[in-house]
């Protein structure tokens, strides 16, 4: 029963917030976005910054619910309970942070993109998006490689990212976002 405390005490220790583990789904993904809005209201935060808040929120929801559920397929439903998504408040900034299952062999491609998004200032940022905008279509998973792009925006400093080995086959995809509470 300890480590229901301990939990309790790394969570404290953290600035954790809002955390959710479990399968992500359309519904679980409004119920935290609903708890999360709320708790942002109720804290009496800036309307500007609960927007790029909500906005990394969304982007990361979305990448969890896509690739858990292209991962529970690939592997009969291994990964269903593997997702996580965690929310921190520090008194400089939000922290956004998710981990999932990702396939070991997409992570040397995604690392390349989030180093090379991680080069961009403002203003590349901007470009890359409109560049997407512009000459992407909508893949089948309903993105266009928008959703990183659109979280280092709005954050306005770089993702911090890792892919600790699960196994032989998965990697965990470990992405924070850090969201500061100026303007």
């Amino acid at each position: 029963m300890n480590y229901i405390y301990d939990l309790h005490n790394a969570m404290m220790a953290q600035n954790l917030i809002i955390v959710y583990q479990g399968e992500f789904t359309q519904e679980t993904t409004k119920s935290i976005l609903a708890m999360a809005e709320r708790n942002l209201d109720s804290s009496g935060e800036e309307s500007g910054i609960k927007r790029k808040v909500f906005n990394v929120m969304v982007e990361s929801l979305q990448n969890i619910v896509k690739h858990s559920s292209e991962a529970n397929a690939a592997a009969g439903n291994l990964t269903s309970q593997s997702a996580i998504f965690m929310i921190g408040k520090q008194a400089d900034r939000y922290s956004i942070m998710t981990g999932n299952p990702i396939k070991k062999s997409v992570t040397a491609d995604l690392k390349r993109k989030l180093d090379e998004l991680n080069q961009l200032d403002k203003e590349g940022l901007k470009e890359m998006y409109k560049e997407i905008i512009k000459n992407t279509q909508i893949s089948e998973k309903g993105g266009a490689g928008l959703g990183f792009v659109d979280m280092a925006r709005k954050s306005g400093e770089k993702l911090e990212f890792d892919f600790p080995e699960m196994n032989a086959e998965y990697n965990f995809f470990c992405l924070k976002v850090n969201v500061p509470r100026e303007a």
